[in-house]
Parts: C-alpha cells; structure tokens; sequence
C-alpha cells in the first residue's frame, strides 16, 4: 500500500527546455487513400498480410492537424525589499521586488486544429504559466497563439492564431458512443519536444475517473506511450476520427509505462462551440453534492455491490432543490442509464444540454423514485460585483468577489465552499508581495467568519495590528499572520 502511495498522477506539463522541434513536412495533399466515413466491423487480424498492414495513410491525413505549443513565462529575480519585516524569517520570504533581469523559462506541450481558421484544442495546463504563447505547425511555420477560452473543468484551453484567409488542415471531433475497450488507437504529439512522434495502443478503459487532473472525471485510458509533451495532443482511432485530448499519464518516473489518459472529445465539444460563439462554457448544474457508495454503505442500503452516489448537500434554489431531490438520497442512474459512482454523475449531467430535462432514479428509503431534473446552467449573483480592497491590511490592492457555484466552476473551485475569492492581482499591490494568489479563496479574517464581501469589508474597516487570514488555494487551507511593527508600517 506504501507503494502504490507513492505512485504520482503525472500531469504532463511538458515542461522541458526546447531542444528543438523537428516536425517532419508531410503536406495534406499526399494523401494515400481517403479514411471512411462509416464504421466498419471490427475484426481481428487472420492473416500475415492483415498483421502487417501500416498506419501511414492514416497518419499523414491526420498529422498536419496536430501542433506544438510553448509557451514562455519571464522569470524574476528577487531581491529583498526594505521594510521592517526584512529580518523576520517568516515574512522574510514573502518581501520580494522584481529584479530586472529576467530569464525566460519554457514549456512544451501539444494541439489539434479543431477549425480551418486556426481554432486550437490544448490542455490549460500547457499554456498556464505562460506570458507568450507559440504554436507551431506541422511545417514548421510558428505564430503567436492567444488564448481565447478556458475551461478549468477540464483543464482545456482554446487558441486563435492568425492565419488570414488560408484555410488549415483541421480535425472534427469525433463521439465516442461505439468505443469499446481493445480498439485500437493512434497518439499524436511531441513528447520531450523531440518533434512530432505517432505512438499505437490500444483502448485499456473507458470511463475512467482519475482525481487531480480536472474536475469532469471520465478519461479515455490508453497504453498507447504518452510521454510530457503529448498534453494536448490528439487520440484517434485507425480511420481517423479524434476520440480524446491526451492529457495525463500515471507513473513514478514521469516517462510512459503504458497508462496515459485522455480528455473524451464530447467533453471537448462543448469548449470549441464557446470559442467560435465568443463565449465562457457552460454545462448544465444540478446543484448536488455526492459521496461514493462503499461497501459497508452498499449493504445498509441492501445493494449486492457498491453503485451509484449517495446525496450528501443540496444547495438552495438549484435544479436539484427543485426537483425534490434530499440528502440521503442515492442516485442510480440518469435517463436510464446506471451510473457507478459521483464522477459518472457529473460526467452524464455534463455531456446534456443545457435546457433539457434529466431523469433522475433515486432509491429513497428503501423505494425507487424517478424524479425529472431541468438542468440549468449554475447560480451566478448577477448582482455581485467585483471591488478592489482600498483598506489598509493585508489584502490591500486584491480585486475579489464573493464565490458563488457558477464563478467557483468558471474558476475551477468547489461551488459549495463559501468565502470571497482574489480575481486579480495587481504586481504593485501589497497583496502580491505578501505573496496572496489569484484564485485564493478568503474565509476567514482574524477568526471571524467572511462569507460575503460585505463582511470582509465589515472585518478588515478597522487597522489592525496583526492580522490573521485563512484562505483556500485549492485543496489546501492556507493561514497568513501579517504582524505591524511599532512604526504603523507593515
């Protein structure tokens, strides 16, 4: 078990010098036969001649479709600030100013030309860190690339570069509906940003719900080598189609050992359509917070096998608040279908339309109810406003807003967690040299309570000579001391 606890969820964050970006010209053109349209039967090999049977023509008309992506972030040097917590150790860590010497640092990852007119699937994480972003085609022509969508539910991100009125070799989303575990796979990427590199797998899993790589849990897994640098990259089956985002592998050393995931392309739709209308994703909310279904719990509520997710919170005035649904409630399946676990419900519910109404079948005290669902987009206070904190305290110069369930999701944060969240943060402010994230959630100033932004403003009006706040920073809880010193500077 200590073992197997050491085992590391490596994001492929590709973050490698670029040694160089050999990409091998193929033009679109020397097309060897055209990829069907329909599915054909699938069958095993019963021949020598069938076993030696090549990938190349599917390779050369998906290959100028994918990309690489780097991106370059500007390093500082810190120095110290003069302040009179310069010697304290704790705080000493935090005064820093930008030197102006700054060292580029890179990162490589990979994308799918998902539009003629240079619309770009990659994963957020490939492109976070950077300042500039660099995308480079299949022949070896480089743009700059921006960043015009992100979806942290996924960990997708979309791209624009401008490539005037030439149309660029793209791929369609393909659905995954007909994929069945053994099909066999291509992955397309430049891993250790050797170049662009097609490695071949097989399908090993379906559905599978890893934490820590984006919040939509349901990845395609694939022994086809995925190695950092592949993040963004494309899965497609023999005739074509692209089924997956390559995002993720799972390994101690960070290199291949045959377990890589990928993000299914009906999970991608959904980001594309935005990019093109110009606007955020959303995806239907019911408003309900699951637990897993264990064993134990599997035989209290007399289950041959654990399945499902049982209701732990539902929040007020949501989808699920309106269709009656309770806490204790376990959810068995959605329109029908059976549902494993809390990630194949929110995996389902995603992949709907916003609009529609989900069929909810609910074991409620020892009866089967079927209870519809309208699902909805999640609740925003429209009338909530973003303010920069103007009070002296540790906050100063901090935009934030109070977290709501349809900001927490846009940010990529739990939406039932309360508190006020840090939108941005301005280089100058004394909130960045103390060394406050954007992202951060505050709940808590000197133990009192902050749910809202009108009791932070309520918490933090009188000067205070030490401060202690108590934030989120994804899942950990961070506690800041800010202490003044006798000459009212802090």
């Amino acid at each position: 078990m200590a073992k197997l606890s050491r085992l590391l969820i490596s994001i492929a964050l590709a973050c490698l010098p670029l040694q160089s970006l050999l990409a091998e010209t193929v033009p679109a053109a020397n097309v060897v036969r055209e990829i069907p349209q329909v599915q054909t039967d699938k069958v095993t090999p019963e021949s020598k001649e069938q076993i030696t049977l090549s990938f190349a023509p599917v390779v050369k008309e998906v290959a100028p479709s994918v990309v690489n992506v780097y991106s370059r972030r500007l390093n500082s040097t810190n120095v110290e600030v003069n302040s009179p917590f310069s010697k304290d150790p704790f705080y000493k860590r935090f005064l820093k100013r930008n030197d102006p010497h700054r060292s580029p640092n890179k990162s490589l990852g990979s994308g799918v030309i998902l539009s003629p007119d240079g619309i770009i699937i990659t994963n957020y994480h490939v492109i976070e860190p950077g300042d500039e972003i660099r995308v480079v085609l299949h022949d070896k022509r480089e743009y700059f690339g921006k960043l015009i969508l992100v979806d942290h539910q996924t960990d997708l991100a979309a791209l624009k570069i401008d490539v005037g009125e030439e149309q660029l070799p793209f791929l369609e989303l393909g659905g995954d509906e007909d994929l069945e575990v053994g099909d066999l796979v291509l992955a397309i990427g430049n891993p250790f940003g050797v170049g662009q590199t097609v490695t071949s797998g097989i399908i090993s899993a379906l559905s599978r719900s890893q934490k820590g790589i984006s919040n939509l849990r349901a990845f395609i897994q694939t022994d086809a080598a995925i190695n950092p640098g592949n993040s963004g990259g494309a899965l497609v089956t023999t005739n074509g189609r692209l089924i997956g985002i390559n995002t993720a592998i799972y390994s101690k050393s960070g290199g291949s050992v045959g377990i890589g995931f990928a993000i299914p392309s009906i999970l991608a739709q959904p980001v594309l359509e935005s990019a093109k209308e110009g606007g955020p994703v959303q995806r239907p909310w019911v408003g309900v917070k699951l637990l897993p279904v264990t064993m134990v719990a599997a035989e209290k509520l007399g289950l041959s096998h654990p399945n499902g997710a049982i209701i732990k919170a539902v929040y007020p005035k949501s989808p699920g608040d309106d269709a009656g649904l309770r806490v204790g409630d376990l959810v068995t399946a959605i329109n029908g279908e059976m549902i494993d676990d809390e990630a194949d419900f929110d995996f389902e519910i995603a992949v709907l339309p916003l609009g529609s109404e989900a069929e909810l079948t609910v074991l409620r005290q020892g009866k089967t109810i079927k209870l519809p669902v309208n699902l909805r987009a999640p609740l925003t206070d429209n009338g909530s406003k973003s303010q920069t904190i103007k009070t002296t305290s540790p906050l100063q110069g901090a935009n934030m807003r109070t977290l709501d369930p349809g900001l927490a999701l846009s940010l990529g944060l739990d939406p039932y967690q309360q508190g006020v969240v840090i939108v941005d943060l301005p280089v100058s402010s004394p909130a960045k040299k103390l060394r406050f994230l954007e992202g951060d959630v505050v709940f808590k100033v000197n133990n009192l309570s902050v749910t809202n932004l009108e009791s932070l403003q309520k918490v933090i009006s009188k000067r205070q000579k030490s401060w202690q706040i108590a934030l989120r920073r994804g899942d950990k809880i961070i506690t800041i001391q800010v202490h003044e010193k006798s000459n009212g500077k802090a």
